[in-house]
């Protein structure tokens, strides 16, 4: 039997805003368009966006998805992040750019970019992880890449940990803060692209399950490799 899909609510619909959204936003109902782990794919996604909150694993998702259909990812922190963390001004043309081409995969992230690829997309993967499982992540990664110096884009390196303490906008606090928000911008999206598919992953047992099931059975369809046990 097929997993039952889920009605996205906002939170304000819920009745939560601000409060225990990630619990009370959805209502699994079963002729909704919001597709589980388990959910066949309509068709081989082209165009594909990933969802979540900063630190979940949105880029590491994405580039598996991306070896697995055979897209080029584009990471979408490199075409933002100039030196010193200095915004890139040519940021929305190479925004545009790349999501004109026929296929692509990246992160759904940023607020003038997100509505542009949207309207291209015809796949949202929405990586919808417990807070305790991000901030377990967020922390982790930022821990490592301090202490070792990891070099990311644009030459730029995480800020000293002590910042967690003096910026607001530090990317712990900033998980911690926003991680409610994915399920607004996902009901959003659900009610006003009625055609776009969306997949909603909801631990990494689900990412597992359907990378190696759903969508490879997307991109090959004469075959069964997936599992809806």
């Amino acid at each position: 039997m097929a997993s039952p899909r889920c009605t996205v609510l906002a939170p304000w619909q819920s009745g939560s805003y601000g409060k225990h959204s990630r619990t009370q936003a959805f209502r699994l109902q079963a002729s909704e368009p919001v597709l589980t782990a388990n959910d066949p794919l309509p068709s081989a996604p082209q165009r594909i966006l990933v969802a979540g909150t900063s630190g979940s694993g949105k880029t590491t998702l994405a580039r598996r998805i991306a070896a697995t259909v055979g897209a080029l990812h584009t990471e979408i922190d490199a075409l933002y992040h100039g030196p010193n963390w200095t915004p890139r001004d040519s940021f929305m043309v190479d925004v545009a750019s790349f999501s004109a081409q026929p296929t692509w995969v990246t992160e759904w992230q940023y607020g003038k970019a997100r509505p542009l690829l949207l309207r291209r997309a015809d796949l949202l993967v929405w990586l919808d992880l417990p807070r305790a499982v991000v901030m377990r992540r967020v922390v982790q990664r930022t821990t490592q890449r301090r202490l070792t110096r990891t070099v990311l884009w644009n030459g730029n390196l995480e800020p000293p940990l002590s910042t967690f303490f003096t910026d607001r906008d530090h990317i712990v606090r900033w998980a911690w803060r926003t991680h409610h928000e994915n399920a607004e911008r996902v009901a959003a999206a659900v009610t006003s692209r009625a055609d776009l598919t969306v997949v909603r992953l909801r631990s990494q047992h689900d990412v597992d399950r359907w990378l190696a099931g759903p969508l490879l059975d997307s991109c090959h369809p004469n075959t069964t490799t997936g599992s809806t046990s």
